[in-house]
């Protein structure tokens, strides 16, 4: 993050634009999908009386997991499973652990632990990520970027259906929604940091790490 004067944070607490408890745990409701046995396997049809050469070329399509025999929705359930394991997790800057994150940090450890994926550590550094995508095309993953008054700038990341997940410097790690007045009129840009079909496939293999 980059530094920035006592007065920044005190408009960003300010304004945010935070949702009440209350409010997030229907978000959060809304988002929760039923954690199948299923979910990151990807579908494989070997009848047990296939030749043996068959069978090898079927294990090599499951050995390999092509990207496109992913499902990006598994991206969207990862990302809801990073927000369960740090929701309430409050703002501090600089933190980068459980007493204490920023919103860079938290990027960080979102995806490396959901994607096996390393971001750097700043903002600064994060913006110049994967390409840049327009509003109208956010996917879940997408890093978002936001320009508040004061001297930082924020970085959360796309869930879907309005929604991205941050580290609030009033409330902590939470879900928020891109079009709360606050958000909307500070949006910067988007950066897609790979394309989906590749970070879905990264979801798989984190999932084994």
């Amino acid at each position: 993050m980059l530094k920035r004067t006592a007065l920044g944070l005190a408009i960003a607490f300010v304004v945010s634009g935070c949702s009440t408890p209350a409010q997030q745990q229907q978000v959060h409701a809304q988002y929760a999908l039923p954690v199948a046995k299923s979910r990151f396997v990807v579908a494989q049809q070997t009848p047990a009386a296939s030749p043996p050469r068959a069978r090898q070329q079927a294990q090599q399509v499951h050995d390999y997991r092509q990207p496109s025999s992913v499902s990006p929705t598994i991206i969207r359930e990862a990302l809801l499973d990073e927000h369960q394991r740090w929701v309430g997790t409050p703002y501090v800057l600089g933190g980068n652990g459980r007493h204490g994150i920023d919103c860079s940090a938290l990027m960080q450890h979102v995806f490396t632990e959901a994607f096996s994926l390393e971001l750097p550590r700043t903002t600064e550094e994060q913006v110049q990520e994967g390409s840049r995508v327009s509003r109208s095309d956010l996917k879940a993953g997408d890093l978002i970027f936001f320009r508040p008054p004061g001297p930082y700038n924020h970085v959360g990341v796309y869930v879907g259906n309005g929604y991205f997940l941050h580290a609030s410097t009033s409330q902590g790690v939470k879900l928020s929604r891109l079009d709360n007045v606050y958000w909307k009129r500070y949006y910067w840009q988007a950066r897609r940091p790979m394309e989906r079909t590749q970070l879905a496939q990264r979801v798989v293999l984190a999932s084994e790490g």
